[in-house]
């Protein structure tokens, strides 16, 4: 039913990615983008085992325990042979709607820090908002559905400093 957990495991993870990679008709692409769960799981190790992955760029938000998860996941994938391309702070503050006003909900900051520690690029910040929730769960997201807004410049800010690497 549609409250029943899906529970993956090694063989079924590896199995389904490579038929992702293997059997899915993509078409010509520039660029496969594959957004997995933090960490340093059966995911992570499948796709570096199995495909030609250009880089992994290492998604965190400020805090010290999502910091340190992400830590372990790049030096997993440095540990594999993938190149880490670089590191961002999701959520990584909010801009009040009303009032404009700027909050540091989750200690802005700790991800470009925890970079600078470990020696690889600081791509951005991705701000907690709203907008960002709305148009990804409609299906459009915000670099398409409000290409000029703050948000969106935040993502092809990331995008273009990411290009040159992977082009």
């Amino acid at each position: 039913g549609e409250t029943d957990p899906v529970i993956w495991r090694g063989p079924l993870v590896a199995r389904t990615l490579e038929q992702l990679l293997t059997e899915v008709a993509w078409g010509p692409l520039d660029v496969l983008v594959i957004d997995l769960p933090p960490g340093t799981g059966d995911a992570q190790l499948t796709l570096a085992q199995r495909a030609p992955l250009t880089g992994a760029i290492i998604v965190s938000t400020p805090q010290d325990i999502a910091l340190s998860a992400a830590r372990k996941g790049l030096r997993m994938f440095q540990k594999v042979g993938v190149p880490v391309l670089g590191l961002i702070e999701n959520m990584s503050y909010f801009i009040c709607p009303h009032c404009g006003a700027r909050t540091d909900i989750f200690a802005h900051g700790g991800a470009r820090r925890e970079a600078e520690r470990l020696g690889t690029p600081f791509l951005g910040e991705i701000p907690l908002d709203v907008h960002i929730r709305e148009t990804s769960d409609g299906g459009t997201p915000i670099v398409i559905a409000e290409p000029e807004s703050p948000q969106a410049q935040a993502f092809l800010a990331i995008a273009d400093d990411v290009w040159p690497t992977v082009a």
